[in-house]
């Protein structure tokens, strides 16, 4: 029988490359997507060996409408899980950055999420299963980490919870993970400073993709890594919201990001 489908964005590195092993290592054939194809091929090729799975490239860039077009015609053919994994942080603060590189982080952050699952459910619908993992942050379940990505993160928190009541009944699930820190490409790339973080902060990527797996099979839609992050989220939705953001103000480093 032909194995299950995971499309996954982003697997180059950090948590893509995380979901990519984990859903080798579970059988799947993998539809890899990202702008890099030698880093796509690295990972395909690294898989294949490992697990003996197909690993596919399709090498799109979410930012641009020919690209998101591009993975949206793969995803009309089916697949069993998606995984929107790429993202975009800035560094800088938000009145200091280029108008378009901000556009490119809500193309990828937002308009790719909203595309790419839109252009995935109708053949999880007709098969009556199907999984969606969008990945969000604790940045947007907290103010003041950052004003664009959190926002765009409380985005794709808010859509998949909608979303999740809608497809209720049709055997296809949508998740929102919400990780916190971890050791990932994604601050070097967006030039954050991450040095002053205490290690009690910071998540093991394998672990991270394991808690989200096992809680998305329990039906959680909105997925939090980590007990310190639990408490912290938790805590955070308790307190009054002028208290909360200046707590992360001091603790989460918010300033000096969009």
């Amino acid at each position: 029988m032909p194995r299950p489908v995971a499309l996954i964005t982003g697997p180059t590195s950090g948590l893509g490359e995380g979901f990519a092993r984990r859903y080798a290592a579970d059988g799947y054939d993998l539809v890899l997507v990202a702008p890099e194809a030698d880093e796509l091929q690295r990972v395909a090729d690294k898989l294949h060996q490992a697990h003996g799975v197909a690993g596919d490239v399709l090498v799109a860039d979410l930012a641009d409408p020919e690209g998101r077009a591009a993975v949206a015609r793969r995803l009309a053919d089916g697949v069993q899980v998606l995984v929107n994994n790429a993202g975009i942080g800035i560094a800088g603060e938000f009145w200091t950055i280029d108008p378009a590189l901000l556009q490119t982080q809500l193309d990828v952050n937002v308009t790719a999420v909203m595309h790419l699952t839109r252009a995935a459910l109708p053949a999880m619908l007709r098969a009556g299963a199907g999984t969606v993992i969008n990945i969000g942050s604790i940045a947007g379940l907290l103010p003041e980490r950052g004003s664009t990505y959190s926002a765009s993160k409380a985005w794709v928190v808010s859509f998949s919870e909608g979303l999740s009541s809608g497809l209720a009944g049709t055997g296809v699930s949508v998740h929102a993970l919400c990780p916190g820190y971890m050791h990932t490409n994604f601050h070097r790339r967006a030039g954050i400073t991450m040095s002053s973080m205490p290690s009690f902060m910071w998540l093991n990527i394998d672990d991270v993709v394991d808690q989200c797996l096992s809680q998305a099979t329990k039906g959680t839609v909105v997925i939090v890594p980590g007990l310190q992050y639990k408490v912290l989220t938790t805590g955070g939705r308790m307190l009054p919201r002028a208290i909360t953001r200046r707590l992360t103000k001091i603790c989460g480093q918010g300033q000096g990001r969009t």
